[in-house]
């Protein structure tokens, strides 16, 4: 009986300790798990080398590299037109002939002259060899030969003025006269920009004038094509500074093959003045204690590390770290205002935790 009551006692025991230690992984789990809970997440970043550029942001206006309102010399009639707005043309094209009626009549008659005077010449050259003419009659109808073809250059010269030519390669602008219009010198016919490559004209504080010079590459974006670069080199800079702003103008070349850029348009633009390699990383990463600046990285432990660093050129939200830290390693992004160092994090990356990662 005291046996049985002994190994009873026994197996209450065990199966209450079984209960027990059951509760207590239970409990154990819970805490492990509240506590994974309780982690501060943070995004990070993995430092990387990159291109980095010094550089100058402006505002520049597009304008044609040759530009030009095609018009008229004098006052005459429109006898027909040989183009269409928005047309390409080569150099030399005949865009518009004004009538030019007399002047063909008048290079009729100067031509006939000549060949009058010409015939006769050899009559009379044929007679001065037998000596039956003097030679001083041969002379004065090579005169007359010479003033005759200057009539027929000068009437030939003014039949061309009616001609109006393209003076360029490009591409005109709209029509603004029809057949049979009269037009005088003041009459604008239509426009001719030269436009596969543009000038892009800006202003630039005197300031940077000591690292600009011709050959500096510009990059540029306008409104209408928001999701294309635009490149280009500067070719000029003005010899004056402008004593009002203390301002001095560049002139840049931009590649214009596709014709997106027209004359007139505001383009947003950065000079770009020096380029190197460097540790690049996001500029809302680094934070600022008086002289000093700072990153938070987080260790393979996933454990915070505040990382005082020294900060280079700073480009349109990336900063350069020339010091206290290398290639490869986490930086912290975002949620950098919860934690500290020396405090175990969840770590996400940028580009699992949202979508706003830059394009490459």
């Amino acid at each position: 009986m005291k046996n049985s009551l002994i190994i009873g006692l026994i197996l209450f025991l065990t199966l209450a300790g079984g209960v027990w230690l059951k509760d207590f992984i239970k409990e154990r789990e819970r805490i492990v798990r509240e506590s994974r809970e309780r982690l501060t997440r943070v995004v990070v970043e993995d430092a990387r080398v990159s291109s980095v550029t010094r550089q100058v942001e402006a505002l520049g206006d597009i304008n044609a590299r040759e530009s030009v309102t095609i018009s008229s010399k004098m006052t005459e009639t429109v006898k027909a037109l040989y183009f269409e707005s928005g047309q390409q043309v080569q150099q030399g094209e005949l865009l518009v002939q004004l009538e030019n009626g007399v002047q063909q009549a008048r290079v009729r008659e100067a031509k006939a002259k000549l060949t009058d005077h010409q015939r006769e010449y050899e009559r009379i050259e044929e007679l001065v060899k037998v000596h039956t003419i003097a030679r001083s009659q041969l002379d004065k109808l090579q005169t007359s030969i010479e003033v005759a073809q200057a009539e027929v250059a000068r009437f030939e010269a003014e039949m061309r003025t009616r001609e109006i030519r393209a003076p360029f390669d490009g591409l005109l602008g709209l029509r603004e006269v029809s057949s049979g219009a009269l037009v005088t010198s003041n009459t604008s016919i239509t426009t001719l920009d030269d436009l596969e490559v543009v000038h892009l004209d800006f202003n630039v504080p005197e300031r940077h004038m000591s690292v600009i010079r011709p050959g500096k590459p510009v990059v540029g974006q306008v409104s209408a094509y928001p999701e294309d670069r635009f490149f280009g080199t500067v070719v000029s800079i003005d010899s004056r500074i402008d004593p009002t702003t203390r301002s001095v103008m560049i002139r840049a070349e931009l590649n214009n093959r596709e014709l997106k850029l027209r004359p007139g348009m505001l383009m947003t633009l950065r000079l770009i003045t020096d380029e190197r390699e460097g540790i690049v990383v996001p500029e809302e990463a680094i934070m600022v204690q008086r002289q000093d600046q700072y990153l938070f990285v987080a260790g393979d432990d996933d454990v915070i590390e505040r990382r005082r660093v020294r900060v280079g050129w700073r480009t349109r939200g990336k900063a350069e770290i020339l010091s206290g830290l290398s290639e490869g390693e986490r930086v912290v992004i975002r949620g950098i205002d919860r934690v500290r160092g020396g405090q175990t994090v969840e770590v996400t990356y940028a580009e699992r935790f949202t979508h706003m990662g830059e394009r490459g």
